[in-house]
């Protein structure tokens, strides 16, 4: 296995691949088998193109050969920072087929985090979109190649500065001869073949390795357990980049069972819908602050919504409330996703019963995962208790990559992965009740406290200050910031928000509102006391609203 990563001991190996989970399939056998299986289905739909398999098959190894030519050998890391587009599923299977390893970048990262998952990956190559939402991914690209040494290549899906390649270049290249120009290249299953990011619990985002064969059986779970099939037509219109849309289920499960992706330019309801009518959609995968505004659009009275049979949520739980709805209204199925893009990966079933569909966070995919629930000594509690949340399995991983230091906490000696979360679990279902670890949930988009409070801590005027999570309705949590200034120095939260977009973080993490005091809650030790200030800034949420 790659250097700087931490693979699963012999014996639990051993027993993965007796039991048929670990079955030697590679994340590229998933398109493979699928276009032998199904060549004239379409795989994927954006707009007015449609991608057969055999297609996206043939686009995917023409592209593997050309990146061989420039240089990109197994093992090599690859940041891909693309939108949901055709192009984003034939650069991902031509870098497995290779053995180069893609490292997931989701849109909205700014020089921030790629200068680090650059700089952490040792990256040989970057893809980047020419412009999205007038932001320019190219001049980005340049501005940090003088912090990652080891990049040598930029690639661009559109226009490219002089200094890049357009992916348009490449593909235009002529195709070797042989049905499959890169058959010289062997891809161990048990290699690492995605790396996704850490939901940045602490600091920056930790790179999570994925080898092929536990991927490929992530994808394979879920797509069991959401009831894929060659009549699934699934719509992603969250990134593709991000663990939820791209294996739990998303894209590699559809692709298992000959289903159809349909890729959806943005999220509002008439777009979302009318794509949905049109291309006679039967799965959607989505988040609360999404599934809130489309029952709030009363989308059902505007649209033909038949072929709908299931609406997953994922990132942030759903109310009950939101479930019922969803059932009652639009006549589908909702069905929680609860998990991580370190491994395990919970599903309410689609014929549960009514206090499991509509309360629980669903139970593990698969009979192989090991879950714990336990207190803050590590000693497991009982079924019904409230405590942390920790899992080992076939495809949670043992470690981050290249990272001793936090494998040392986010891990316990015998191998389980501390979730950060707490739940509570009766049998091998589970409902989860919120996080141990110091995180803001943004509708799905987990926001670093720690990272966002050391760069409130580089503005002069400020003192001290700390990061909370403030109730929202939509978005169940955004962050609110408390700050302590200097002397007689004042701050807005437009001031500070024009300092921290500077900073080049990503517009989520941003403050989205501000707190002045004279002084933050702190324990004997020191230690802020951060759930006071989240239950003050909740109280006085609720005091305004009820002005």
């Amino acid at each position: 296995m790659l250097q700087g990563c931490v693979p699963w001991p012999d014996e639990f190996g051993d027993r993965y691949r007796r039991e048929g989970l670990w079955d030697g399939s590679t994340l590229f056998d998933v398109l493979g088998r699928a276009a032998a299986r199904w060549p004239h289905k379409p795989a994927l739909v954006e707009g007015r193109r449609r991608l057969s398999y055999a297609a996206l098959e043939h686009d995917a190894l023409h592209l593997a050969a050309r990146l061989r030519r420039l240089g990109l050998a197994p093992c090599d890391r690859v940041v891909m920072q693309l939108p949901n587009v055709i192009e984003f599923a034939v650069m991902y299977f031509a870098l497995v087929r290779i053995g180069a390893i893609p490292v997931m970048a989701l849109r909205a990262h700014r020089q921030s985090e790629v200068r680090h998952f650059l700089r952490a990956s040792s990256a040989k190559a970057y893809v980047i979109a020419d412009r999205l939402g007038g932001f320019d991914y190219r001049e980005m690209a340049e501005q940090l190649r003088a912090d990652a040494p080891a990049l040598q290549q930029v690639i661009v899906v559109g226009d490219a500065l002089p200094a890049q390649r357009a992916y348009s270049d490449l593909m235009a290249e002529p195709m070797p001869d042989q049905a499959d120009p890169v058959a010289g290249v062997q891809v161990d299953p048990a290699e690492v073949g995605t790396m996704l990011l850490s939901g940045g619990t602490t600091s920056v985002s930790k790179l999570i390795p994925r080898t092929h064969q536990d991927y490929v059986l992530n994808a394979r779970l879920c797509a069991a357990a959401a009831g894929f099939g060659t009549d699934t037509v699934f719509m992603a219109l969250l990134p593709l980049g991000h663990n939820y849309n791209l294996a739990s289920p998303g894209m590699l499960g559809v692709f298992l069972h000959g289903g159809t992706v349909v890729l959806a330019p943005a999220t509002d309801a008439d777009t979302v819908f009318g794509l949905a009518q049109r291309e006679r959609v039967t799965v959607i995968a989505a988040v609360v602050p999404l599934i809130a505004a489309w029952l709030a659009a009363e989308v059902q009275s505007r649209f033909d919504l038949s072929s709908l049979q299931v609406v997953q949520n994922g990132g942030a739980r759903l109310a009950p409330e939101l479930r019922q709805r969803l059932r009652e209204r639009w006549a589908v199925t909702p069905q929680e996703i609860y998990g991580t893009a370190e491994g395990l990966i919970n599903m309410t079933r689609l014929d549960d019963d009514d206090e499991r569909l509509l309360h629980s966070s669903g139970a593990p995919v698969c009979a192989a995962d090991e879950i714990r629930v336990v207190d803050d000594n590590g000693r497991e509690v009982a079924d019904g208790e409230a405590g942390e949340l920790v899992t080992r399995g076939p495809y949670t991983i043992r470690g981050y990559y290249d990272a001793a230091e936090k494998n040392a906490e986010a891990f316990t000696a015998d191998g389980f992965y501390r979730m950060g979360d707490v739940v509570r679990k009766r049998g091998r279902h589970v409902w989860a009740e919120g996080r141990s670890c110091d995180t803001i949930n943004r509708g799905g988009e987990k926001i670093s406290c720690e990272e966002v409070e050391n760069l409130l801590f580089k503005h002069p005027a400020v003192k001290a200050a700390t990061l909370v999570a403030m109730p929202d309705a939509r978005f169940g949590e955004k962050a609110c910031a408390f700050v302590v200034l200097h002397g007689q120095h004042s701050l807005s939260l437009d001031q500070l928000t024009v300092f921290l977009r500077a900073q080049q973080i990503a517009a989520f993490k941003l403050p989205e509102r501000l707190e002045v005091v004279d002084e933050l809650p702190v324990s004997p030790v020191g230690k802020i006391l951060k759930r006071q200030l989240r239950e003050s800034i909740a109280d006085t949420l609720q005091r305004e609203a009820a002005r």
